[in-house]
């Protein structure tokens, strides 16, 4: 619409208001993926079940993630579609039963995670 101004101005409009000419450019359109992937952790099953499929040696069948985080098997599965969509986990199907294991990000994060905690300890 005319005479609106766009909620979000390019990194060009930024970077030409910036006093300090070493401010980097930034891409929204990442920064609104990375925060999907944040924000799909921010819930207990769903962050549970990376810890768990990152711990896990290879696939879990989602059936077996419900019990350690005490969840209905529909909130697994919704949990873990939420993960699959952010690339957090993959999945295989097999039959009526689906394998999920994490993805090389989910490891990397958690990991720092856990390197973070280690040293403030």
């Amino acid at each position: 619409m005319e005479g609106q101004s766009d909620p979000h101005p390019s990194s060009s409009q930024i970077q030409s208001q910036a006093c300090c000419p070493t401010v980097p450019e930034i891409s929204i359109e990442e920064l609104d993926d990375e925060v999907e992937i944040f924000a799909a952790l921010a819930n207990t099953t769903r962050y549970g079940a990376v810890r768990l499929l990152v711990a896990a040696d290879g696939e879990v069948c989602a059936c077996d993630l419900a019990p350690p985080l005490e969840v209905s098997q529909s909130a697994i599965s919704h949990a873990l579609s939420r993960l699959f969509a952010v690339g957090l986990v993959e999945r295989r199907k097999q039959g009526r039963w689906r394998y999920y294991q994490a993805t090389p990000i989910a490891e990397e994060l958690i990991d720092r995670i856990d390197a973070h905690q280690e040293r403030d300890r």
